[in-house]
């Protein structure tokens, strides 16, 4: 499954939601520096889903806020945690 999110480094708190425009956000502590935020997002998108971090795969957007991630787990299973952010 394919998703695209918009990344907001340097967070207090880490946080997975949709805002205004219903786009997916994620906040982070990491800093967006040295792929730092990338690697930290890849490890904290695999807890939010419960899986391991090989399976989810940065695609695009390595120096933009806007990134677009392959996740390899059941379309319905992300679909069901998505849909409990709303």
């Amino acid at each position: 499954m394919t998703l695209h999110i918009r990344v907001k480094p340097n967070s207090k708190v880490d946080g997975l939601a949709y805002d205004d425009a219903g786009n997916l956000t994620v906040k982070i502590k990491a800093p967006a520096q040295d792929g730092k935020a990338n690697d930290y997002l890849v490890k904290y998108l695999a807890g939010v889903f419960g899986i391991s971090k090989s399976k989810v795969q940065l695609v695009s957007g390595f120096t933009n806020p806007h990134k677009k991630l392959e996740i390899d787990a059941e379309e319905a299973e992300i679909k069901q945690i998505l849909q409990q952010l709303v």
